[in-house]
């Protein structure tokens, strides 16, 4: 598909006023992707986990404009106050997506949104909330009578390409258990456009791994991840980061396949220090790891050695420890997080999480 086939060629009906809800989960990347060129297309392809618990929950109200005017019209509301700050990245969303929805300027939006974890500390709010908010406007865009979007595998594969133009890991916010985005010549059907579901095996395994977030740090961070990408151009490891990313996306197929951890875990573990190996090596260079985040990645390597239990972490744009697990270990790694990680939380405070299924529609109560 090319970007051509995201714009709609006519609408059938025509709709005065409305509201949809959109609930969407975060993710977290396995192989990162850390670099974009123009448009929001990735430097390199990733996989990741889709979360359960981490969600954003996004409410769309449109209200017809008596004439259309050449404005996008909407207030912004963040956990029920008005949030005037968060304006400018709708305003750069809609601009960016207004050529595949052409409708945007013909309503007066309310757009009302909120997180079931803290914003802006490296669980990937962007990705949940423009994956919610791109639901949303693709809801509005199928009311609205549009001759594609009747097509399930079309709405989501539309809707992540709107949400990348608004943050590029939110196009793999919507499906799940395991979604892959950028192009990569052993993928069939992968994109740099959109984020689809991993083509090939996974073994059962994956499919309930848990993902405890240590909350090492729950401020904004000092760097953006859009300033941090940007840092990629120019990079003198950049050529070499990107190749090995393709490369560990290759070893993964079997890793999946097979549901080997010690392989998983090295490739994860890899390709979390890795991208922050990036950040401490770009120009100019940052740390976004805290010397608590040091504490607890050394803990679970103890651990690890000590009890053979396959436990992991990966790491986000940011302080926070994912810490990864099959279920099957759950009782005991919890047990080692709430005695040994916990006090090296902000507060002591941790969200438990584990591979969902994708982005809902929430159906109002009759």
């Amino acid at each position: 598909m090319t970007e051509k086939d995201f714009i709609p060629q006519q609408f059938s009906k025509n709709i005065e006023k409305g509201e949809v809800t959109w609930q969407s989960p975060s993710n977290i990347a396995l192989v990162k992707y850390w670099g974009k060129k123009e448009n929001q297309i990735p430097a390199n392809p990733s996989v990741s986990f889709t979360l359960n618990n981490c969600k954003t929950t996004t409410s769309l109200e449109f209200q017809k404009k008596s004439e259309k005017t050449e404005t996008f019209d909407f207030e912004l509301y963040f956990e029920g106050k008005k949030k005037e700050d968060f304006k400018p990245k709708i305003q750069q969303f809609f601009e960016r997506i207004e050529k595949y929805c052409p409708f945007l300027k013909d309503y007066y939006f309310k757009i009302y949104t909120e997180n079931s974890f803290p914003h802006s500390s490296g669980i990937a709010s962007s990705a949940s909330g423009m994956s919610a908010l791109a639901l949303c406007v693709m809801s509005l865009e199928k009311e609205l009578g549009s001759n594609q979007v009747d097509n399930e595998d079309f709405f989501y594969k539309k809707a992540s390409f709107l949400a990348r133009l608004g943050s590029g890991s939110a196009c793999r916010s919507l499906e799940g258990e395991l979604i892959e985005w950028g192009e990569h010549k052993n993928i069939p059907d992968s994109s740099d456009l959109f984020g689809i579901k991993y083509p090939f095996e996974i073994d059962k395994v994956f499919k309930t791994f848990q993902d405890t977030i240590l909350l090492v740090d729950k401020g904004q961070k000092q760097v953006s991840s859009s300033v941090g990408h940007n840092l990629m151009h120019g990079h003198p490891f950049a050529k070499n980061r990107f190749a090995q990313a393709h490369s560990n996306l290759d070893k993964l197929k079997e890793v999946f396949a097979s549901g080997n951890l010690e392989e998983f875990i090295a490739i994860v573990e890899s390709e979390a220090l890795t991208l922050h190996a990036m950040m401490m090596s770009s120009n100019p260079y940052f740390i976004l790891i805290k010397p608590n985040t040091l504490e607890i990645i050394n803990k679970i390597w103890e651990f690890r050695e000590a009890t053979k239990i396959p436990v992991c972490f990966t790491l986000d744009a940011g302080a926070n420890v994912h810490v990864l697990y099959p279920e099957a270990h759950k009782a005991k790694v919890l047990e080692f997080i709430k005695n040994e990680l916990v006090a090296y939380c902000e507060k002591g405070q941790y969200i438990c999480d584990v591979v969902g299924k994708g982005a809902e529609k929430v159906v109002p109560a009759q």
